[in-house]
C-alpha cells in the first residue's frame, strides 16, 4: 500500500481514470492496526484497485472533505468521484471488508 502524504498527491491520485482504494487510518488507532494484520491478502486479491493509505491526522482537511468520520475507513475513487465508502464501524473484520469490495464490484 502506497502512502499519500500531501493534498496535491491525493488529488492527483483520485483524479486518475483507474480505481483507487484509499485507507484512512492513524498511528494511534487500534482498529487500524488490527486491519493492518489482515489487509495484505485482501489487497492482493482485489488488485483491480491501486491501494493507498492516508494518515487522517496528517491530512485532516482531506478526511473532512470526504466525510471520513471514523477510522479505519476505505474509500474508492475513480476520475475524481468517490464511488464507495466503507465506514469504520463496518471495517472491523476481513469478512466485512471483502463483502464491501464484492458488493462494489458486483
Amino acid at each position: 500500500m502506497k502512502k499519500i502524504t500531501t493534498a496535491e498527491q491525493f488529488n492527483e491520485i483520485i483524479n486518475n481514470p483507474e480505481q483507487s482504494l484509499i485507507k484512512f487510518d492513524a498511528s494511534w488507532c487500534p482498529d487500524c492496526r488490527r486491519m493492518d494484520m489482515f489487509i495484505g491478502p485482501i489487497e492482493e486479491k482485489y488488485n483491480q484497485f491501486t491501494w493507498y493509505e492516508v494518515d487522517r491526522d496528517a491530512l485532516p482537511e482531506i478526511a473532512d472533505k470526504h466525510e471520513v468520520m471514523g477510522i479505519p475507513s476505505l474509500l474508492v475513487f475513480k476520475e475524481g468521484e468517490k464511488k464507495a465508502h466503507l465506514h469504520s464501524a463496518n471495517a472491523k473484520t476481513p469478512d466485512q471488508v471483502t463483502t464491501f469490495l464484492d458488493s462494489y464490484n458486483a
